[in-house]
């Protein structure tokens, strides 16, 4: 991860060492895009709806990210609805932030994969929009996750991106089936799901750092699916990428 320069700018010529300065060739350039994308196709990967755009983070985006991670999301911080991950030091927030975000590029596969979306407006990063599945080839079926800055709750902006990652799900990527679930009593939530067409999925009881929490499950087919009023494009899924997916070429 890290470069290292001479100690207090040495030439290694000085030090018995041939002397490159006049040599011909150039250092080697910092990678490409289409190089990053050769090496990780989901970093190909964006999903635009309206002014909204979705796409996997780069390490340029962190410091960004950092930013976000720092803002309110939640109206009552003290609320039984706050993320585990987000109900700690802000500091802390951020290292294990920073740190999912590497070891979800790492542990992609087909067996199981998470596409955690940045979600930028008018190219601002304000929210995150995952889209995981576990055997997708045989299961064909994707869960959902997500969370916005407070500044930008209430702009219908939640129900899009869920909508866009939705349409790319079972449109593009062949999905019969996606799945989600919020604290019971999280009427926004609900109100997202139920706006984009889940229907009520049952309860389950978890457990979230040592206290129960019973959650409100939705799922949703493609022929539920509240579509949104605008166009999703969807740019960089290749075969390269359905192939890390396990998901098939459609026809």
């Amino acid at each position: 991860m890290h470069t290292h320069d001479e100690p207090d700018g040495q030439d290694r010529g000085r030090q018995g060492r041939p002397d490159l300065s006049g040599a011909k060739d150039a250092a080697p350039s910092a990678p490409s895009e289409s190089t990053l994308v050769d090496c990780f196709e989901p970093f190909g990967l964006s999903i635009t709806a309206d002014d909204v755009t979705l796409r996997l983070l780069r390490d340029t985006d962190l410091p960004a990210y950092a930013a976000l991670l720092r803002r309110p999301v939640f109206e009552d911080p003290t609320s039984d609805l706050v993320f585990p991950w987000y109900a700690v030091d802000a500091d802390e927030r951020v290292r294990n932030a920073v740190q999912f975000q590497w070891r979800l590029r790492a542990e992609l596969s087909p067996e199981d994969w998470t596409l955690s979306f940045g979600v930028f407006r008018d190219g601002a990063l304000i929210g995150m929009q995952d889209v995981a599945a576990k055997h997708f080839a045989v299961r064909r079926t994707v869960n959902t996750g997500s969370w916005l800055t407070l500044a930008e709750h209430g702009k219908g902006i939640g129900k899009l991106m869920r909508q866009a990652v939705l349409v790319v799900a079972f449109d593009h990527l062949g999905a019969e089936r996606a799945e989600t679930s919020a604290v019971v009593g999280n009427m926004r939530s609900y109100g997202v799901s139920r706006g984009a067409g889940y229907a009520d999925n049952g309860f389950e009881v978890i457990e979230e750092n040592g206290v129960r929490k019973m959650m409100q499950r939705f799922m949703v087919t493609p022929e539920r699916l509240r579509r949104p009023a605008v166009d999703v494009q969807v740019h960089g899924l290749t075969p390269a990428l359905r192939a890390r997916l396990g998901a098939p070429l459609l026809g």
